[in-house]
């Protein structure tokens, strides 16, 4: 859900035009919106997991983005091919 932002608009009148309560989506770009999600891992994952993210020097957490974001672009290129 991407919004593309149809006019440039300062923080003040954003903030304005928000408190008189105007639909501002158009001003607004989703493609950087996140969401949490709850992962259970076992403690032999958690442990191997922060393993590896000391090895590579990023945080567990980055780690599994970087992961992830991997495997679904992988996907995504064996889908196109």
């Amino acid at each position: 859900m991407k919004n593309k932002k149809d006019e440039s608009v300062s923080a003040k009148d954003f903030d304005e035009k928000f408190e008189r309560g105007e639909d501002m989506t158009a001003h607004l770009d989703w493609s950087k919106a996140t969401k949490r999600v709850p992962l259970e891992l076992t403690l032999e994952a958690i442990r191997e997991l922060d393993a590896e993210a000391a090895r590579v020097g990023v945080p567990r957490q980055a780690l599994i983005k970087m992961w992830l974001r991997d495997r679904l672009d992988t996907l995504k290129t064996r889908k196109v091919g």
